[in-house]
């Protein structure tokens, strides 16, 4: 599948007539909505967790030099918390373009913290997409995030942020978390500090 998924989002029809639907985010999206919504709250999604497995070839990276971001993968048991946006259809214009590059809509059911859940839209990152870059070692995903920036900025920046915004709702992500300890031992090139 191309890097470029706005025609295939463009496509998904299953919310077609609804004045609004809730939008469900796991990375960036927690911290940053660079949107209009009509309500904003804790959310979670179940049978899936965070992974910094994707490729970011237009924010946090470059084609030549792709940073890592996050998508979600199945896993069962698993819990992914993050924020759910109440928006109106005509944001999927931007947020299509946005996670153009790579990310796919799927429908799925979200948890609201204070109780309730709704059926809503998730933006993944399925490992058959052009900028997939895979499982790897969270030291590894460290040391590539460390040397990676994009056009939005420094991919530290944002797994920095990310880490923040889910300590700041009280939630634990220990992929998220191991990564950013790792990258504290390590200087903007990946290499480690010097005692």
């Amino acid at each position: 599948m191309s890097h470029n998924t706005i025609e295939i989002n463009r496509a998904m029809d299953r919310f077609d007539g609804h004045h609004s639907v809730w939008l469900f985010g796991y990375g960036s999206l927690i911290y940053k909505a660079d949107f209009p919504y009509l309500e904003r709250r804790p959310a979670s999604i179940a049978g899936w967790t965070r992974r910094f497995w994707q490729g970011s070839h237009d924010h946090r990276g470059t084609p030549e030099a792709p940073g890592r971001v996050a998508t979600i993968v199945p896993a069962a048991g698993a819990i992914c918390h993050g924020m759910a946006y109440l928006v109106t259809p005509e944001e999927f214009t931007h947020l299509d373009h946005r996670e153009k590059n790579g990310y796919l809509r799927l429908a799925i059911d979200i948890r609201f913290d204070g109780g309730g859940t709704e059926e809503g839209l998730v933006y993944i990152a399925r490992h058959d997409n052009a900028a997939y870059l895979g499982e790897a070692p969270e030291l590894e995903i460290a040391r590539h995030i460390a040397r990676a920036q994009g056009p939005s900025g420094p991919n530290a920046e944002y797994l920095l942020r990310l880490a923040q915004a889910l300590r700041d709702m009280g939630h634990v992500d220990e992929h998220v978390f191991a990564i950013e300890d790792y990258l504290a031992g390590l200087d903007d090139g990946g290499l480690p500090r010097p005692a």
